[in-house]
């Protein structure tokens, strides 16, 4: 049985190495990442730009230094979904999704935001910070309401001690969404599975 913050703690301990501060988190640095439905891997690497050339054999916990290095991304293939980390903006991301696909995306900014948008035919279907799950936004607010059932997303002041919900597992309980929706596995398949890197294309 694992915790209810395991998905944040193994994202975190995976992209921050013991080579790395101890005070690093999440927070600190930030993290990023889109997962598109519909479209090869080809074409999302054209989309981001990157040169499949390059592709190296990768796993997630090796990127960030690369990414500093030459600004590889990580590019992950599972099923139907292609994972790329570091992922986009939002305009972007929306961009990504023409021609019926899909995609999703999920951030934390060095400011303390957190955000996941689920994205279809170039609108904004479903987003929210998962500190404010009420508080969502975009076509059909509740599309992915049926998947949520059991994630624990709302903080709940800290006066309150019943159900009280922490931060990590409302990160953990994203984390998981985004499994349900992709219908993969985020750690065996995402986190701890080798994928690839690729460099940008040279201008």
């Amino acid at each position: 049985m694992y915790s209810a913050t395991y998905l944040h703690d193994l994202l975190a301990s995976t992209i921050f190495t013991e080579d790395l501060d101890a005070d690093m988190d999440l927070w600190t640095l930030g993290f990023s990442a889109i997962w598109v439905h519909g479209a090869d891997i080809e074409t999302v690497a054209s989309q981001f730009s990157l040169d499949l050339g390059t592709r190296t054999p990768c796993y997630l916990s090796d990127i960030l230094d690369h990414n500093i290095d030459d600004g590889s991304r990580w590019v992950a293939e599972v099923g139907s979904w292609v994972g790329v980390v570091p992922g986009g903006s939002e305009e972007f991301m929306l961009s990504l999704t023409v021609d019926d696909r899909q995609a999703l995306s999920f951030s934390i900014d060095i400011s303390g935001k957190a955000w996941f948008t689920y994205a279809r035919d170039g609108r904004m279907v479903v987003a929210f910070d998962p500190m404010s799950p009420d508080d969502r936004v975009g076509d059909d607010p509740h599309a992915l309401d049926h998947m949520m059932e059991g994630l624990r997303f709302e903080i709940s002041g800290p006066e309150v001690h019943e159900n009280y919900v922490e931060t990590d597992e409302s990160i953990s309980s994203a984390l998981a969404l985004i499994g349900r929706v992709t219908e993969t596995d985020m750690a065996a398949d995402w986190f701890e599975a080798l994928h690839s890197r690729a460099r940008p294309t040279s201008s």
